[in-house]
This record gives structure tokens, C-alpha cells and sequence, in this order.
């Protein structure tokens, strides 16, 4: 056993070695001042892919250090109160806290600790982004120094100044310029309070929203976190006997809503949404807070590139000039988003996201939430059954030529026949945009025209969980994802501009996905920072499911609804999407070597709702085949200039024909004159019989589509009418059968209207 005095001499020299590397590091750190960290501060700089400069922006272009005595009263209270109200009696530092930050940092967690002003000041002139041991203990040498060596009023002082508030501001006279327009000596008690506010992180609290960096920071759930702040801190300097009763009565009594934002230099353009999606990548991407990176001091390398990111620019200008009229009330509000997506990279060469910061306009349409996809869905709609069938082919892959019914307003059924109730236990009833007759159609030629009902059929045959699955591993968030229900099938989701292109770029890639990026490297004052590597391709689809998908969207250009993509000249494949009310349209279209997605919408500057596009740009409706196609093609004619035209892969047959409920058997063999709109289908030859009308003593089942609904009849001998011709189709003053209410009669030839026509016309 050791002798005590041996014991003992060992604890000497230990405290005794502890005393002197603490003296010894009390003794090497410097007192920060915020002249230091304002001279510190830089400019972030972006970068086009080929290297070139895009702009420098950052924090060294909005900050300035004020004097105490120009620090309003009520603010230096509002912080002491909300965050540390011993301030002028403690002695700077809180062991507890750094003990917490310590034991995080031994677990590999956050190191951010420091809870009194005092350590707030030092860790705010600390512009490294080093999370080392190291770095806490002279942290906490410094704040025990500044304890020591400067009064409280010039320690406040310096936090103020050198603290973030959100938008680009470091310090209070840049806070109050930013945020209320007048210096910060004229800012009321209630403004400080809500100052005070934002320090609490001012992602979350500045009431302008900041969903281009977290989608949960949104304008209404910042406005609602930062009233409630604000109110709790004017709560506490009257508690705290700062505020008078009637001073406090006063200052609570109407919330000081901030200006909006503003467009800093070189923010302008479409320069504005690539910064502000390289930069929010940049956050996602590494353990950098905003607060650190607009600090400055990068170097950001991003994807874009500027001739592609000018020509999408130009071709929204441009086909807008066409078509928008500003001075009518329904081209009003009118906006356009757009992205381009490199297939088997994922590298966002170029995106539109607005009319630009310096016009007031601050959301990133390019990234927006909220816009529903429409009909772009059904490429995915179409990939699930392809790849996993339906629930009657067990699994089996189903073939584009399979036939669903087409007609307008069907009830939809569920898998056990039953049909799908709304709410109300009442059947749900499928729109498609307009009353045509389409009968039983392919896949194929329901793609092509853009026809609703085959696709929610096919969606509840497949399963609606499987048409998710095939969408989020194509490249679309889940957290974008509407609840599954049976219009699911139809673009109720509301992905980005950015995740669309990202998706149909799997199409492209024959099922390779790669999630978009848009940065490829990042330096910290010429250092190298890890994070940024391209994100890896993934076999998303089986290859010929994809190459089938691309070969029936090649069709939707060539002979269905986005025939303005024709004017392209090569080989493209896409789709177009309109969505109930007309509140916003799609297309979303590619090559090999491009994806490229275009939206438009109308929102209410306000509320932000969608507005009805119906009569916008002097038209009934809006369409995805029109102006979002105009657009696309404008754009990828440039885009793609001087590039070859490789087309796409061959698509091998797929799957078995599984025909829906209720398709007349057996099957034709498709052909071309099969895929014809039903004013060119052929009259049936007599060997064709219908089925017999059902007699009044029959039973109907879910399944047996003789029989009539209750809202619908079936054709007699007059006329061809509902959707179970009679046995004669009835007589008819339409000179085309199929644009009459009532198709068959005379011209009607066999079909008689409906689902079956009657044997004559």
C-alpha cells in the first residue's frame, strides 16, 4: 500500500498541475473585442460549374458596431431578462452549463454550452468552425478573463454587437436598419422585445419565414413562435421591474410587425434563388449553422450552370410577354417555377424561382411546397403496375396495352369489388376534364390523352402504398406525399419543381436515381470541408419498367397533350398535369441527357392560397400542354443546342394484358387503328353481340357492368344514350356520332353509346 504522504504529495502535484495549465491559459488568451470579429468577417463567395465567380455576398456588407450609450435601454433589459437575469451580480461564466457542453462534446454531441451573456459575447467573436476540447476550455479562459477585465456595460455592449438576428444582420444597428428601417437608438420597448426574440435563433422567429431552410420555419409558424416570445420577454422585464405597468400595457398591446425582406447586393435575379439554394444545401449538408455561415468566409461551388440558368430564364420572360397580361385581373398573381435536372448525375444545371428578391419575391418556386403535380403523376401511377401488377395478376408486371374504362364519372371500386365511399358513405364518382365517351381504352392511349379514370382504377388495383413507394425511390420526399387515398393517383402530392425533374430523370436513366444536388465542393477560407460528395446513383426501378414508362411519355408528345414539344426536334419523352379548378399546370419532360420541369400557378399574395387559373391568359383554362409546355420546349431548345440526339433506350414488352373490371372479352389484339380516338374507331363487324340487357328479375353485382347505376340509364331502341347502349343505337342529328350527347343512331354504327353499344345503328 502507498504511504499518505505519498497519496498526498500525488494530489498536490495534481491540483498543483491543474493550477498552472490554468494559469498558463489565463495568461495566453486575449479579451475579444467586437472591432475584432467586425474586421473578421467576409464574404461568402458562389461559383458557376465552370469555375467562375457568381457572387459575393455575406455578412461583411451589413454590420456596424454602435457605442453603449446608442444601445436603447429597453433592449439591453429585454436580452437580461430573456436570457440572463443575474448578468450585472454573476461572475461571467456557468459551471453547470459548461459542464453540460463538455459531457456533450464526450459524447459526440453538441457543443454549444454557454448560457450567460457574457460567454454568448466570447463564443460570438470565434469565427473558426473548430468543435474541439481545446477550444471550450479557452472559451471558457476568455469569458473568465473578460469577467475580470471588462465592466459589464462593455461586455453587453459587445454581445449586442456582435450577435445575429436573422437576415444577414450582425448587431443591433444592423438589426434594427434590416428589420424596422431606423437606427437603433429610435427602436420602442416593443421592438427591442421582438430583437430580443430573434436571438432565440432567428430561423424560427423571424415572421418572414425561412422554409428555403427548414420547411417547419414557415411564416405563419414563425409569426405564431415569435408573438409568443415577444410577448413572454415584454412579460418579464415587468416582472423585473424595467417595464412600468403603464410602459408594459403599452408595448404589449400590438404586435410590431416587421418590413419585409430585402434584396442585399448582388441578390437579384435568378441570382438570388441560386444562393439560396446552394447555401441551404450547404446547411443540410454539414454541421454549419446559418448563424456561422453568414459569417462568411466560403467558397461555394455549385452546379449551376449560367448559359442553361439565362436561357430558363429567358424562355419563362418570353413565353409570359406572349401570354400574361398583367392588366387583366386573371393574368394577375400569375407564377412560373422551373428546374433542370442532369439523369443518372442529379446536378441542377439551372432553375427559375421567381420574379427575383428585388421585386419583393422571396420564395424559391423552383423548391416551392404547396403546388399540386396533376396528371405528372401517373408516369408513376403506371411504373408501380408495371412493376408489381395488381392485386388479380399476383404480382405479375401489367402491360400498357391492358385496357381500363375511360368514361367520365365512374365509380371507383376497391379491391373486394365493394366501391369507394366518400365521407358521406356515398360512392365515390371519378371526374375526368371532360363528359367523351372513351369506352375501354389502353393504358397507353389513357396516358396519351390525359384521361383520369383508368389511372385511379389502376392506382386502387395496384395499391396506393406501391404508387408511393415507386414515387419516393424515383426521387420524390415523402414529407411531400397527400394522404393515399384514391385520388392520390392523380397528383395531389406537392413535390418541387426540382424533385419532379429529379424523378422523371430516373425515366430518363432507364431507373438510375440520384438525388438532386447542387453543390460539389465547399472551402472555408481555402480549406476543403468534407460533405459535399455527389450523391450516389441507385438502380431505383427495373431498367425496362423505366424504358416502358419513357416509350408510352414519348407518345403523350407525338400524338397526345403535349404535342408542342414536338417543336423541340428530337427525341423527348414527358407529360403534362392540370389539377382540379385549374389551380395550377405542369409539364414535366426529358432526354437523355436533360430533365426539365416547368410550373404555373396562380397565388394570392396574402393568404397564399392558389388561385383559379380559369381565364387566365385570355383562355377557358390553363393546360400543362400549353404555356408550361411552351416554356420547356423554349428552354431545351438552347439547352440542348449543338448536343446529339441519342433518343432512348428500346422498350422490351412488358408485363401480361390485365384488362379492368368489366372489359369486353376477349381482348383485340392492339393495333394502331385500336389506339384511335373513339370518332375514328371502326363500326364493330357483326360477329361482335352485346351483352343482353339485364331483366328485372336479374341480380347486379359489383362486378357486372350491365347493369345500369342509379343515376344513369341504359340506351332503348331510341336513343344510344347512358353507358349500356341499347340494341339499336337511336337516331342522332350530330353529323359525328361522338361529339353528340347521345352517340349512335344513323351514324352511330354498332356502338350505340356507352360501355356496349347496341348491334346496329
Amino acid at each position: 500500500m502507498p504511504s499518505w504522504k505519498l497519496v498526498s504529495g500525488l494530489c498536490l502535484a495534481f491540483f498543483g498541475g491543474l493550477v498552472a495549465v490554468a494559469g498558463i491559459g489565463y495568461a495566453m488568451v486575449s479579451v475579444p473585442s467586437e472591432e475584432n470579429a467586425a474586421a473578421l468577417s467576409e464574404n461568402n463567395v458562389y461559383y458557376w460549374e465552370d469555375g467562375t465567380q457568381m457572387v459575393a455576398t455575406g455578412s461583411g456588407q451589413n454590420r456596424q458596431n454602435i457605442s453603449f450609450d446608442r444601445i436603447p435601454e429597453a433592449m439591453r433589459w429585454a436580452v437580461i431578462s430573456a436570457e440572463n437575469k443575474s448578468f450585472y451580480s454573476d461572475s461571467g461564466i456557468d459551471p453547470m452549463g459548461i459542464a453540460r457542453a463538455l459531457g456533450n462534446m464526450a459524447r459526440g454531441g453538441d457543443t454549444q454550452g454557454g448560457s450567460t451573456i457574457t460567454q454568448q459575447f466570447v463564443k460570438n467573436t470565434y469565427l473558426t468552425q473548430e468543435q474541439t476540447l481545446s477550444r471550450k476550455f479557452k472559451e471558457m479562459f476568455i469569458s473568465i478573463k473578460v469577467g475580470t477585465k471588462l465592466s459589464k456595460d462593455e461586455i453587453l455592449q459587445g454581445y449586442l454587437n456582435t450577435s445575429y438576428y436573422g437576415r444577414g444582420a450582425y448587431g443591433i444597428q444592423a438589426a434594427a436598419q434590416t428589420y424596422y428601417g431606423k437606427d437603433a437608438v429610435d427602436l420602442t420597448p416593443s421592438e427591442c422585445a421582438f430583437l430580443a426574440a430573434l436571438l432565440k435563433g432567428p430561423t424560427y422567429y423571424d415572421p418572414a419565414g425561412n422554409e428555403s431552410i427548414d420547411s417547419s420555419a414557415s411564416a405563419e409558424a414563425n409569426r405564431n413562435r415569435s408573438e409568443e416570445r415577444w410577448a413572454w420577454i415584454l412579460e418579464q422585464m415587468h416582472n423585473d421591474e424595467h417595464l412600468s405597468t403603464a410602459e408594459y400595457q403599452e408595448a404589449v398591446k400590438r404586435y410590431p410587425m416587421p418590413q419585409g425582406r430585402k434584396a442585399t447586393k448582388g441578390m437579384t435575379g435568378q441570382i438570388s434563388y441560386l444562393v439560396d439554394t446552394a447555401k441551404r444545401y450547404v446547411l443540410k449538408n454539414s454541421n454549419i449553422t446559418e448563424a456561422q455561415f453568414d459569417q462568411g468566409g466560403y467558397q461555394i461551388y455549385t452546379t449551376f450552370e449560367k448559359d442553361k440558368v439565362e436561357a430558363l430564364a429567358k424562355a419563362v420572360r418570353k413565353v409570359e410577354k406572349e401570354n400574361i397580361d398583367p392588366k387583366r385581373e386573371k393574368d394577375q398573381h400569375v407564377q412560373f417555377g422551373a428546374a433542370s435536372v442532369k439523369p443518372k448525375d442529379g446536378a441542377i444545371v439551372a432553375l427559375y424561382g421567381g420574379a427575383g428578391f428585388e421585386n419583393g419575391h422571396f420564395v424559391n418556386n423552383a423548391d416551392t411546397s404547396g403546388v399540386p403535380v396533376g396528371s405528372t403523376w401517373k408516369p408513376f401511377v403506371l411504373a408501380a403496375a408495371m412493376q408489381h401488377g395488381t392485386y388479380k395478376t399476383n404480382g405479375v408486371g401489367v402491360s400498357p396495352a391492358s385496357k381500363y374504362n375511360g368514361n367520365d364519372h365512374l365509380k371507383i371500386l376497391n379491391n373486394d369489388g365493394s366501391y369507394v365511399l366518400k365521407k358521406d358513405n356515398t360512392p365515390f364518382f371519378q371526374e375526368n376534364e371532360s363528359d367523351k365517351p372513351w369506352g375501354y381504352i389502353s393504358l397507353r392511349k389513357a396516358m396519351e390523352q390525359s384521361v383520369n379514370t383508368p389511372f385511379v382504377q389502376l392506382g386502387m388495383d395496384v395499391g396506393m402504398k406501391k404508387v408511393a413507394d415507386v414515387a419516393q425511390k424515383s426521387g420524390i420526399l415523402e414529407d411531400s406525399f397527400a394522404g393515399l387515398n384514391a385520388s392520390f393517383a392523380l397528383g395531389t402530392s406537392t413535390p418541387s419543381a426540382i424533385r419532379m425533374a429529379d424523378a422523371y430523370a430516373t425515366f430518363a436513366a432507364s431507373g438510375k436515381q440520384a438525388d438532386p444536388y447542387s453543390v460539389t465542393e465547399v472551402k472555408y477560407r481555402g480549406s476543403e470541408l468534407s460533405g459535399f460528395e455527389k450523391p450516389r446513383v441507385k438502380q431505383a426501378m427495373p431498367e425496362n419498367v423505366a424504358n416502358n414508362v419513357t416509350d408510352v411519355l414519348e407518345n403523350v408528345i407525338e400524338n397526345g397533350t403535349a404535342q408542342h414539344a414536338k417543336e423541340l426536334g428530337r427525341r423527348a419523352a414527358g407529360k403534362t398535369g392540370t389539377t382540379d379548378e385549374n389551380k395550377s399546370a405542369w409539364f414535366v419532360g426529358y432526354t437523355q441527357q436533360l430533365s426539365t420541369a416547368v410550373a404555373m400557378f396562380r397565388e394570392d399574395p396574402k393568404s397564399h392560397r392558389l388561385l383559379s387559373m380559369n381565364g387566365t391568359a385570355g383562355k377557358d383554362s390553363i393546360h400543362g400542354g400549353d404555356i408550361p409546355t411552351e416554356v420547356w420546349t423554349e428552354f431545351m431548345k438552347v439547352a440542348l443546342k449543338g448536343k446529339s440526339d441519342p433518343g432512348f433506350p428500346k422498350a422490351e414488352k412488358i408485363g401480361e394484358v390485365a384488362d379492368g373490371v368489366g372489359a369486353p372479352s376477349p381482348t383485340p389484339i392492339e393495333t394502331e387503328t385500336e389506339e384511335a380516338t373513339p370518332s375514328e374507331t371502326p363500326t364493330p363487324t357483326e360477329t361482335v353481340t352485346a351483352p343482353p340487357s339485364p331483366t328485372e328479375t336479374e341480380t347486379c353485382g359489383p362486378f357486372d357492368f350491365r347493369c345500369r347505376d342509379e343515376e344513369e340509364e341504359d340506351g332503348g331502341t331510341g336513343n344510344g344514350g347512358g353507358e349500356n347502349g341499347g340494341t339499336d343505337g337511336g337516331v342522332t342529328t350530330s353529323p359525328d356520332p361522338t361529339e353528340s350527347e347521345d352517340p349512335g343512331g344513323t351514324r352511330g354504327g354498332g356502338n350505340g353509346g356507352g360501355l356496349f353499344g347496341g348491334t346496329g345503328g
